[in-house]
């Protein structure tokens, strides 16, 4: 009997040590993939993840020697949750929603485009958000820039097509530490879970698991998709 050759991809988590970036991590480690991330902190990590601190927020590219030698996934984790009323948000706040989940992924993709290209199996996963899809109050400032990070990933996915594939996950609220002060109480958390048909929030793990699918061979057809994971939120 043949044995099938298995072939451990390269990949790259901007904002891996916490939240479904950690989760992937530990995800993508599983099946024997090599990792590196870009983070502000590493925190808990294992030491096989090549780790190197970058905050994309600040106006400096990424270093030249943090970008792997081989490199088949990009996955731009990074985001804000500012929920207040419009007449709250001042301009400040929408350019630094912007900043975040948008010019950085554009920075860090600038950054590592050209080692991407070289793979056969290269994909790019963004994360949205279902208030994109799904009008929300006092979401202005996150959807208007995730709606943004909706566009560059179908722009990207016509540009890059056929050698990369680019997608996007936009989840609902999930237990994630950068959701934490949505759910301080039981109250807040019922509440939450109330709204969205399935009775619950996602958790990290289940978003990384989407993310590891749209990384894969497995999903070779799939580009410039948004998929939502929100319960049934945006659609039910």
């Amino acid at each position: 009997m043949q044995e099938t050759c298995f072939v451990m991809a390269s990949y790259l988590i901007i904002g891996g040590s916490s939240g479904i970036g950690r989760a992937l991590v530990d995800e993508l480690l599983s099946d024997n993939h090599s990792v590196a991330v870009w983070a502000r902190e590493q925190r808990d990590l294992p030491p096989s993840v090549a780790f190197t601190s970058y905050d994309v927020i600040d106006e400096t590219d990424p270093p030249k020697e943090a970008i792997p030698g081989t490199l088949d996934g990009f996955v731009y984790c990074p985001g804000s949750i500012d929920l207040k009323s419009f007449r709250s948000l001042k301009a400040a706040a929408f350019r630094e929603a912007f900043e975040i989940n948008v010019v950085g992924a554009v920075r860090c993709l600038h950054a590592v485009e050209r080692t991407l290209k070289k793979s056969d199996i290269a994909s790019i996963v963004l994360f949205s958000t279902v208030a994109v899809q799904r009008g929300l109050p006092f979401h202005a400032g996150i959807a208007s820039a995730k709606g943004a990070v909706e566009g560059l990933v179908r722009s990207l996915a016509a540009e890059y097509a056929p050698t990369i594939r680019v997608n996007a996950i936009a989840p609902s609220l999930t237990d994630t530490p950068l959701a934490e002060k949505l759910l301080t109480t039981e109250d807040k958390r019922q509440a939450s879970a109330d709204r969205h048909p399935l009775k619950r929030i996602g958790t990290a793990a289940e978003i990384a698991a989407m993310t590891s699918f749209l990384l894969s061979e497995k999903a070779a057809f799939v580009t410039g998709q948004v998929i939502g994971m929100d319960g049934g939120l945006s659609a039910v």
